[in-house]
Order: structure tokens, then sequence, then C-alpha cells
């Protein structure tokens, strides 16, 4: 079964690593603000990337780490 979080509720790896600007997406290579632990690895995404692939990853990903709130709280300030 898989496990879809937006928050902090992986194991510890996932709590203390957050994803900076040299994080690419795999898609297009903007910033990745998502990452998705596949059986097979990681993978990197955009906001946008993210959301486009959510449903047919989610089936198959262990976790997905969402950090595109990120984005909203930014434009705020």
């Amino acid at each position: 079964m898989s496990q879809i979080s937006t928050e902090n509720t992986a194991p510890e790896r996932e709590s203390v690593y957050t994803l900076t600007a040299l994080d690419r997406c795999d898609s297009c290579g903007a910033q990745a603000y998502v990452r998705v632990t596949m059986q097979s690895g990681e993978l990197l995404f955009c906001a946008h990337h993210g959301a486009e692939f959510k449903e047919k990853l989610s089936a198959t990903a262990l976790h997905w780490h969402d950090e595109s709130d990120r984005l909203v709280d930014a434009s705020r300030n």
C-alpha cells in the first residue's frame, strides 16, 4: 500500500531533509518541490509536474513529500 502525505510524517530522513534550489525537476529542470519515493528510487518534480503526475504515480509511490506550500508562503512576504 502506498503512503501519500503532504506533511512531514515520513521516516526521520524525510523530516530532516528539505528540498533546495539545487534539487531540480526530472521533467523540466525547474526547482523541485515534490519528492516521490518509488521502489526503484526517487523522482523530483516542480509543483506543476508533481500535481500533473500525482494521480498516476500515487498507486505505486511509497512516499509523496510535497513542499509546494512554500511557494504560497513565499508570495505572502
